[in-house]
């Protein structure tokens, strides 16, 4: 049995509706706390450093991503027929 749903709702309506925070104000700040940290050279503010853990995470875990999106695929087929 299959059941959709559709929902005709914006992002921030859908947010209220789920009860989930608003968020904005404190990214902008954290953005901004981060630029100003970068522009005055803080140690450990350049850019290599903030994105070093996040490019080295995602690239090692790219290939089993791809992997389990291969393999989760065909099961899906398999089980369509």
């Amino acid at each position: 049995m299959k059941i959709s749903v559709e929902f005709d709702m914006t992002p921030e309506e859908f947010r209220q509706s789920l009860g989930l925070p608003e968020v904005k104000i404190i990214q902008q700040e954290m953005i901004d706390s981060i630029i100003t940290k970068m522009q005055t050279g803080e140690e450990g503010y350049d850019p290599f450093t903030l994105f070093k853990p996040l490019l080295a995470d995602g690239l090692s875990a790219m290939p089993a991503m791809f992997m389990n999106m291969m393999t989760g695929a065909s099961q899906n087929k398999k089980s369509d027929e």
